[in-house]
This record gives structure tokens, sequence and C-alpha cells, in this order.
């Protein structure tokens, strides 16, 4: 399905919350391209419109599969929107790190500082099985290396230190009423 169709068809499923078995262990590849990963795709935008994210991997939906979708702006403040199925990232040429606070849908109202490259590409399939290769920075660079991560079944608190990662915790707990189990399926009350 091309990606507007994808932007149009899809509704909002629940995130799955870190801790789930699911987000802590590498996906399996994804080798249909067919109808039911057309739905999941379309699934995934609307979820991650509706949590107001930049990109979202099927583990968070539940789904074990290494794919993720995109919506962000890039260095330029560009919107950029895609797929990627099995991706792998090159290894960053001249490694100049940047270090921003980074959140997860799957731990909604966390936030830590986290480094990673200033720009990242991304090497995988598109939604039809295509190759397909995103560069990008800003939003889209992190973004990139996030979900990625996602698929390996990492989450961005393994790269932070013990003190820190229980701190992210306790900032996500503070904010827990705002999350119900279901979001962003439905919203809070």
């Amino acid at each position: 399905m091309p990606i507007a169709e994808l932007l149009r068809l899809g509704r909002p499923r629940p995130i799955v919350r870190w801790g789930d078995p699911v987000l802590h262990r590498p996906a399996q590849p994804v080798t249909d391209f067919g109808p039911e990963l057309q739905q999941l795709l379309a699934d995934m935008f609307a979820t991650n419109r509706a949590a107001n994210g930049a990109g979202i991997a099927a583990q968070q939906l539940g789904v074990d599969l290494a794919v993720f979708a995109y919506d962000c702006p890039d260095q330029t403040w560009e919107r950029r929107i895609g797929v990627i199925c099995n991706p792998v990232l090159d290894p960053p040429g001249r490694r100049s790190l940047v270090t921003l606070g980074e959140g997860c849908l799957s731990l909604p109202g966390g936030e830590a500082e986290v480094s990673r490259p200033e720009y990242a590409t991304c090497r995988g399939q598109d939604q039809f099985g295509e190759p397909v290769v995103v560069t990008g920075g800003g939003t889209l660079g992190r973004c990139l290396q996030h979900e990625t991560d996602h698929t390996r079944g990492t989450v961005y608190g393994d790269r932070l230190n013990t003190r820190r990662r229980k701190e992210l915790h306790r900032e996500a707990a503070r904010y827990a009423d705002r999350f119900p189990a279901d979001w962003p399926a439905t919203e809070a009350p």
C-alpha cells in the first residue's frame, strides 16, 4: 500500500509497555509483505499519530516483527514519512555524538538524555519488500536509531546507567495516570 493509504486506513492500538518480553528480544524478520503487514503498518501509523510520536516499532504493538514506521522532521525540519522492514544501521562515519532528551512511547511520561550519532543511515526494505535507504539527522536520525534498537530488543533505557534508569522509571510513574493501559487507543479520563 502506498504511504498515503497507510496513513489513512489505520486505527490506534494500545502500546505495549517496557517489561513486556516482546520489547526485550530481537524481532523476527519480515518475510511476508502481504495484507497483514499492510494493516499492521496502517495501525502503526495511526497509533504513532495518536500518541504524538516520531516513530513506532511493531514490537510496541505486541507484534514480533522487525519493522518500524516513522513520521518526523529531519535536520532541515522537512517532514519525512516511511517504513523500514528488517532495518540495519550503517556504522557512523565520523562519529559526532549529540546528547538530547529522548522518550519512548512504551514508557510514556519519561525522558532521559541519551548520546547518539548526529546522523544515521538505515537500510532495509519498504512496505512492498523493495530495498530502501534512509539517511537523516535531527529527529529523523535519532528516530532511525531508536526504532532500529527496538527491532534488536533494546529499549533506550538499556543505554543508561542504573541510577539514571531508576530515575527514568520514577519520572514515568509520576505521569502513569495520564496513560491508561490501552493508551493511545483510548484517551485518559
